[in-house]
């Protein structure tokens, strides 16, 4: 029987082999979803601080402390995911992805801001107002139940809870990040082929967002076409994976 996706990651991990799928996956994955963010690191330096643990920048050039932080905290929380990707996503489990990859960072220290807890104050994403902090928890428990109540998964499923759960935005920050870990998650536990939203297209992925309700060929071709790309580098590694029928890649 062939391995699926999850178990040749989570084989890779263990092995720490250098420069396979894991290990890209891990780079990629981390230095895109945090520069969507604003992060000013560059796919050289994420690189650098996955393999070295240190950090280059140019002569006469800094570079963010909680930029650094958050790309380690992203290793981390990509490798918890990979331990838990079989399990039915739940709360605690979006809860843990938010503290692990907001842990350590300045805004820990901000007593208002909690890390790994739904936010406390409200917030707007895009010119967009997004749930109430005393909504976000029933909100929630609706999204997961309706999602849990479908029958089998399809990537259209997984987009549109990516799309839902970025309208709820339940964390004061990192709402992007979590929702992105989630996305690759729920691909592996269904052996959908996974995608990593690339940040040269994200204003594709935000006008895929902010336009979803009236037109879903938007975000839904974004992700599609992230897919396409990220099995090219599945079939680089695992040729005989893509070839047979271990990974969906269909709506």
């Amino acid at each position: 029987m062939k391995k699926r996706l999850l178990e040749l990651l989570q084989e890779e991990k263990e092995m720490k082999l250098k420069g396979g799928l894991y290990q890209q996956t891990q780079i990629k994955l981390a230095y895109n979803s945090n520069r969507i963010e604003g992060s000013r690191l560059s796919e050289d330096q994420t690189r650098y601080i996955y393999e070295t643990n240190t950090i280059n920048t140019p002569p006469e050039e800094s570079a963010d402390v909680d930029d650094i932080i958050e790309t380690v905290n992203h290793f981390s929380c990509f490798d918890h995911m990979l331990v838990h990707a079989d399990e039915k996503l739940t709360e605690d489990m979006i809860k843990e992805f938010h503290r692990l990859l907001k842990r350590n960072t300045s805004d820990e220290r901000k007593e208002w801001f909690r890390i790994g807890d739904y936010k406390a104050r409200a917030n707007v994403v895009g010119g967009m107002r997004t749930t109430s902090p005393s909504k976000v928890g029933i909100e929630m428990s609706n999204l997961l139940d309706g999602y849990h109540a479908k029958g089998p998964i399809a990537v259209k499923d997984i987009i549109d809870f990516h799309y839902h759960f970025e309208c709820i935005h339940p964390f004061q920050d990192g709402n992007g990040r979590v929702g992105r870990i989630i996305l690759f998650k729920e691909c592996l536990r269904n052996d959908i082929m996974p995608f990593i939203i690339d940040e040269e297209h994200k204003l594709f992925y935000y006008r895929g967002l902010k336009e979803y309700k009236s037109e879903k060929g938007y975000l839904t071709d974004t992700c599609l076409s992230a897919q396409d790309q990220y099995a090219a580098m599945v079939t680089y590694f695992f040729p005989e994976l893509t070839q047979s029928a271990s990974v969906r890649t269909q709506l």
